[in-house]
């Protein structure tokens, strides 16, 4: 009942996973991340256990076939259970029971494992493989789009109801303390799958990461700041006055001490367009 791709971008040290399926709240069962260590997806009756005990699995050094092997092998019903999992040196595995609900397998490659169960067809996992394969970017954009992808050839067999994705890599969490870089659900929707997507490019505006190298002096800006921080009534040192205004809209993550993030500058625009 359920659509998902397992991944890894060992050049930018992401492991993610993204899911859907009409499941209720399926980012609650579905995916489990670990950075530097690996992802597991589990589903179709799902057995939870395989999340957290496949994670300690790969964190004691298994590779993802060994912890499918070893999941599935001291689980009675695993014909019932699907399974994807990829490891900390990108190698993928994925298992589906011969229980499970027409159609229903999986892909692999490298840093990928794709699986699905009561779909409209192998064409569904076949796109979830061959977007991701295919994509360039950021893990979470790769992900996103080879989840519309597989949606766009038909989904879940039965409709569709929610959506997640979850990405982690080493201090890239909020205030640098904790490696969730993306954790994002959509529990219940007609179309989770575009509402997820349009969650991560407003996560991406208010959370990402703008290259150094495109920064803007803050005194290149200060009078355009001021005027425009002040019409807000942020008054005072353009500095401090755009510090003030980005914590109450929630960009304090794209402030850097003497330079203007372009996105904040974008957003501070479009609330003061007669500024």
């Amino acid at each position: 009942m359920t659509f998902s791709l397992v991944a890894c971008d060992l050049e930018r040290r992401e492991w993610g996973v993204a899911v859907a399926s009409k499941f209720l709240a399926v980012g609650a069962v579905v995916p489990w991340v670990r950075a530097e260590v690996g992802a597991v997806a589990t589903q179709s009756y799902a057995n939870v256990l395989y999340g957290p005990d496949g994670i300690d699995l790969l964190s004691a050094g298994s590779s993802a076939q060994e912890t499918v092997d070893r999941l599935v092998r001291a689980d009675p019903e695993r014909e019932q259970r699907q399974l994807g999992v990829v490891d900390g040196g990108g190698g993928g595995a994925t298992f589906t029971g011969s229980d499970c609900h027409d159609w229903a397998g999986g892909r692999t490659g490298p840093c990928f494992a794709a699986q699905g169960n009561i779909l409209a067809g192998a064409v569904v996992v076949d796109a979830l493989a061959e977007t991701f394969r295919t994509t360039d970017g950021p893990l979470a954009a790769r992900l996103l789009r080879a989840l519309a992808a597989a949606d766009d050839a038909g989904g879940d067999s039965r409709g569709r109801q929610s959506a997640a994705i979850e990405v982690r890599r080493l201090g890239a969490g909020y205030g640098g303390n904790n490696d969730i870089m993306i954790d994002l659900r959509v529990d219940d929707h007609p179309d989770p799958v575009t509402e997820l997507a349009r969650l991560y490019r407003m996560h991406d505006r208010l959370f990402g990461t703008t290259p150094p190298e495109l920064l803007i002096p803050i005194d290149h800006v200060s009078a355009e700041l001021a005027g425009r921080l002040g019409s807000l009534g942020f008054g005072g040192e353009p500095a401090r006055a755009l510090v003030d205004w980005a914590a109450n809209e929630n960009l304090e993550e794209r402030l850097h001490e003497g330079l203007v993030d372009p996105i904040v500058l974008e957003l501070l625009r479009e609330r003061t367009p007669q500024g």
